[in-house]
């Protein structure tokens, strides 16, 4: 099939170097692409015949959903936009989201309805790479992982066929979608069980000193606290007037009982070091936080760091957190809290790792040029080795490399096996090969 073969077959737009809108179109939140080819796809027949296109000249892939992923590109290969599949419908508590939807959209919707989903902390972020990732968001505690409300999914394989996906009808194909990547196929459509969802109260607590004794106040707190309370700590240097620099700890109490969250957060309150800052009754959607445009003349910048599960939040996981932010003044430390559904799930239910974790955590030095210098990298490096040396597991969501050893780490040998298996039987030629890839058993 030649490339004008392609155009003619399908519905979408086919975008080769050169044409009008080849400039807008390789653009992506973090970058400018250098793909060989663009298709925005508008229907899953399109999806079909991209994916058969490349398969047949052996490109490789990308999928681009709607979201603010920084995996835009593919050097050389084919994007598969799939941003206009966003749709959104809803019946009962049973949620269709296309692939290229948004969390943000997806979530005003849901709040018409009373409803919510586990989701991320961005509007812009992509319904599909947060979920087949696993999805770590703000009711995390309350409701587990996105991928814990996917109940079926729509996929387009390999082979360009089009399969309905739920655990009865393909059970091995179902679980490796819960937190397996993009390694199976496209996903033009995930469904979801929502959750009756009003209001949530929100608490806002600045940090002021030593963040030590605050962080072990907070894990002393999220310890027995109920599930439906969800903490975040953060630590930012400023980085534009909505982002003031320093560190706050936010925590969303699932339904609109204020005094049931201000009890439950009342040891914190009490915590010198602590000043609240903002509390609350605040819809779901109003808690996304909004995403800058990306600017060409600014691209972003490296980042020296990871991120890990720990299976406990211990004072030298703290002390290494803070005294990472502390050496790197252009840096950012991250924690959310686990447990509650998350931990409900069985180990063995999802390819996500480390079910057992307590605390979420992240770090890194931005690496700007001539502020971090190879020495600077170093030290940053093996700082955040320290931190990760005490985590049972890494969140694929939180990197975009593509070394072979990624999956290694994110996976248990025992998960890698069954994943391989799937990957076997869905993708043997490793169509689907620019993510954490999981090469066919």
């Amino acid at each position: 099939m030649t490339i004008d073969d392609l155009t003619t077959a399908i519905g979408g737009t086919v975008i080769r170097p050169g044409d009008s809108d080849w400039e807008s179109a390789r653009r992506f939140h973090s970058g400018i692409g250098e793909p060989a080819l663009i298709i925005r796809a508008s229907t899953v027949d399109d999806v079909r015949g991209a994916v058969r296109y490349a398969a047949a000249e052996r490109l490789d892939v990308l999928v681009r959903g709607g979201g603010h992923s920084a995996w835009g590109t593919v050097a050389g290969g084919l994007t598969i936009d799939i941003s206009a599949l966003d749709d959104i419908s809803v019946e009962g508590t049973r949620v269709r989201v296309g692939g290229g939807a948004q969390w943000g959209a997806v979530a005003h919707t849901l709040s018409e309805h009373g409803l919510g989903i586990s989701s991320g902390d961005t509007a812009s972020v992509g319904v599909g790479g947060l979920t087949l990732g696993g999805g770590i968001g703000w009711m995390v505690r309350a409701w587990g992982l996105a991928a814990d409300q996917l109940v079926g999914a729509q996929l387009v394989t390999s082979g360009g066929d089009v399969v309905e996906v739920t655990d009865a009808s393909h059970p091995e194909l179902m679980w490796a979608l819960r937190g397996g990547g993009g390694n199976f196929g496209v996903v033009t459509r995930f469904d979801f069980e929502a959750h009756p969802l009003d209001r949530v109260v929100v608490a806002v607590l600045g940090v002021e000193g030593d963040a030590r004794p605050v962080l072990r106040a907070l894990r002393d707190v999220m310890t027995g606290a109920p599930r439906d309370l969800t903490v975040t700590y953060m630590d930012v240097p400023a980085m534009d007037p909505s982002a003031p620099a320093g560190a706050t700890i936010t925590a969303v109490w699932i339904g609109d009982d204020e005094d049931a969250a201000r009890r439950a957060l009342a040891p914190l309150f009490e915590t010198p070091g602590l000043a609240e800052r903002e509390f609350g009754v605040q819809s779901y959607p109003d808690i996304l936080l909004e995403t800058p445009e990306f600017d060409p003349e600014r691209p972003m910048p490296g980042f020296v760091g990871g991120n890990t599960l720990l299976r406990e939040l211990g004072d030298d996981a703290i002390e290494r957190i803070v005294a990472f932010r502390q050496q790197n003044p252009a840096s950012v430390a991250f924690l959310r809290s686990l447990g509650g559904a998350y931990a409900d799930v069985a180990q063995a239910d999802t390819p996500f790792p480390a079910r057992d974790a307590t605390w979420f955590a992240m770090a890194g030095a931005f690496d700007v040029p001539g502020m971090l210098d190879d020495a600077g990298r170093a030290a940053a490096l093996a700082a955040w080795d320290a931190i990760e040396a005490l985590g049972a597991g890494v969140y694929g969501n939180f990197t975009t490399s593509t070394d072979p050893s990624w999956a290694q780490r994110m996976y248990p040998a025992e998960t890698m096996a069954r994943l391989a298996a799937v990957k076997r039987e869905w993708d043997p030629q490793n169509v689907f090969r620019r993510n954490h890839n999981i090469a066919p058993a």
